[in-house]
């Protein structure tokens, strides 16, 4: 039987597999390890959103709402984010979690802006990238903000936008897990992404999107 998962993992822990941090987060592992200008920051593990799905009996109503999405019906994608976003907002962070969260923050620094970054099982994968379908908070300040911005990216994993394109790639519900990365904050002055492959349309090119300021807006330019 292997090691149990910790709630709350730094950053660069060799640990930090997909399964653990998500796809995003062991990405950020990989470049930190590596010795690239990652800002600091750490995990909090599928452990942590598993044993909130957990210690409130969530994990059946959740897979029971899930069972009346139809993949060809996006109103079944609606009805089933609203029961299971009604489910899970009634459910607090539990206090090792919360514990954790704090401990680890705290180590960041007084009340530091953080990013908060949902990072689930099922993104960046090779046929998979799950692009803007996760919730992401900026400039996250205050340990009771942080918990509160954890618990609503654990929630996007249940939006309608993340349900549908689940659905539509034969996604079982079961199989998905979430984890988010907490970094202190960069005021930068651009900000985006850059894909190599269009997330849209699969096209083989380098797709950046980006703006100015901390990236929030839509801007796209194909190279």
């Amino acid at each position: 039987m292997g090691a149990q998962v910790p709630l709350v993992m730094a950053l660069d822990d060799p640990g930090a597999a997909p399964g653990v941090v998500g796809g995003k987060g062991a990405s950020l592992a990989r470049l930190a390890r590596a010795g690239f200008r990652v800002p600091p920051g750490f995990h909090v593990t599928t452990s942590a959103y598993l044993d909130f799905i957990g210690r409130g009996g969530l994990r059946e109503p959740v897979l029971a709402a899930m069972s009346s999405v139809d993949v060809s019906d996006p109103a079944t994608f609606d009805a089933a984010a609203a029961r299971i976003g009604d489910l899970l907002a009634g459910q607090p962070v539990p206090a090792p979690t919360a514990a954790a969260i704090a401990g680890a923050y705290a180590c960041l620094g007084d009340d530091v802006p953080v990013a908060v970054r949902s990072s689930a099982t099922v993104e960046d994968l090779p046929g998979m990238s799950a692009a803007g379908q996760h919730d992401t908070y900026l400039n996250v300040r205050g340990e009771a903000a942080v918990l509160d911005a954890v618990r609503r990216c654990w929630a996007s994993l249940w939006s309608a936008r993340a349900i549908g394109y689940r659905a539509r790639r034969g996604v079982e519900p079961g199989e998905v897990s979430i984890a988010v990365v907490v970094q202190q904050l960069v005021l930068a002055e651009a900000a985006g992404v850059m894909f190599t492959i269009d997330p849209v349309d699969g096209a083989r090119e380098v797709v950046v999107s980006a703006n100015w300021g901390l990236g929030e807006s839509d801007r796209k330019s194909v190279v």
